[in-house]
């Protein structure tokens, strides 16, 4: 959420920068200016009501004792008025406060300044490759057909217990599974991140603080009976652990891996490009978090770029890095790096970890700040990044590592898998 002194200070350099997104930005920020004037005019009125209120009250309190009880109760009368405008002013104010939190709300996050401009994921920005993309054999098959095969996903069990996009892994697949978090989240505690484990579902409060709502409550599944919400993205619990907290300089860097469940809805995704683990309604996930002092958010953003590759690398797949343009970018990200996998036997790029620093934005609406070395309160930056999510890694091997008669595994997974093959 950006900040009101920001909107009021930069305006025009705001509306500006959210072109980039597509986004008109002129007639919400008007509306947010002028809410905010309303707001301040009628905190100032309220506060002169009741300290003249306040006033009056312990004038009656030197004329009740000096007895001069009839001039009191006329100036009882008066009280009487000013608290009644008090009550309705109150009402306005806290009236036109929501109604200001509620437009604040519907701004996405201003671009940095390296973020290209386009309208969609055809104009994002390829800025790194890596591997070289397999060879595979005659009549290679998609890892769905693969899964069939050898007998380790079983898409029309998960769809007969729950519905489609709920796959039941078996067998190797289930212990492939394992063995990628497993190896997720060794990488990253080696890298400094304390292995956390978070709640499974979270508060309106927490969905707030993190952006997902309002924007992303259609994506979301809400437990109605006590107004909770299953996770997207482990980002979520785990960012809010430090809502409304007040650090201090010496505080940071603050790191955190924790490997969750995430339920999606994906509402309206249908077609052969959701086949499979495409795209699933629930998956699994191992997620880093940063909050970090402004001064060094930018460069821990290179740091979990450069983390993330290092992963890739040693599971030899082939990949390449997305700077996302404005109009793909995510409502609350600032800049947004995203990986993908190429999946041979697709012939497709599959997106498998977005990084991202959402500079302020996240801090604001979680009350997030710290003391600098001046003992001036600032807010904080927030980042996360997928590391990584398994599905389309695991599309990815099932995919690119099949040879005529089975599947290999990566070499830096058998240790963790008890196997080196799937036949």
């Amino acid at each position: 959420m950006l900040q009101l002194h920001t909107i009021r200070e930069h305006k025009d350099t705001i509306i500006q920068a959210l072109k980039k997104r597509n986004f008109d930005a002129e007639p919400i920020l008007s509306a947010v200016l002028d809410l905010d004037e309303k707001r301040r005019a009628i905190q100032t009125e309220l506060d002169a009501t009741l300290a003249e209120s306040n006033k009056l009250s312990k004038e009656i309190g030197i004329l009740f004792k000096s007895g001069k009880a009839q001039e009191a109760n006329a100036l009882k009368e008066q009280t009487a008025g000013l608290k009644e405008s008090s009550k309705n002013l109150g009402e306005e104010l806290n009236a036109t406060a929501t109604a200001l939190q509620e437009q604040l709300y519907q701004i996405p996050n201003i671009p940095n300044e390296s973020v290209p401009a386009g309208n969609s994921d055809e104009d994002n920005e390829e800025i790194y490759r890596e591997g070289d993309i397999p060879k595979l054999v005659e009549n290679a098959l998609p890892h769905w057909e693969l899964a069939k095969k050898f007998d380790i996903i079983d898409f029309e069990s998960g769809v007969k217990i729950t519905g489609a996009g709920f796959p039941v892994y078996k067998g190797k697949g289930a212990r492939l599974q394992r063995a990628l978090i497993s190896y997720f989240l060794d990488k990253n505690t080696a890298a400094g991140y304390t292995e956390i484990q978070v709640p499974h579902m979270v508060n309106e409060a927490s969905g707030y603080g993190t952006g997902q709502l309002p924007d992303k409550e259609g994506q979301m599944y809400h437990v109605q009976a006590d107004d909770l919400y299953l996770i997207p993205t482990a980002e979520v619990p785990i960012t809010n652990l430090h809502r409304e907290d007040l650090l201090t300089s010496k505080d940071f860097p603050i790191k955190y891996t924790g490997y969750t469940p995430c339920f999606r809805r994906e509402a309206g995704s249908y077609g052969a490009h959701v086949r499979g683990l495409n795209r699933l309604h629930q998956f699994d996930k191992v997620e880093v978090v940063r909050i970090e002092h402004p001064d060094d958010s930018y460069k821990a953003l290179d740091e979990m770029v450069e983390h993330v590759k290092g992963i890739l690398n040693e599971l030899q797949l082939p990949y390449r890095i997305l700077r996302l343009c404005g109009g793909d970018l995510g409502f609350t990200s600032a800049l947004t790096f995203d990986f993908e996998v190429f999946s041979t036997a697709q012939d497709r790029w599959l997106e498998i970890s977005s990084v991202s620093n959402f500079e302020t934005f996240q801090a604001n609406r979680l009350k997030l700040r710290f003391k600098d070395e001046n003992g001036k309160r600032q807010l904080a930056h927030t980042l996360n990044g997928s590391s990584l999510a398994l599905p389309r890694v695991l599309a990815g091997i099932l995919e690119n590592y099949q040879t005529e008669d089975g599947i290999n595994i990566p070499e830096v997974l058998v240790p963790y898998c008890g196997f080196d093959r799937i036949d």
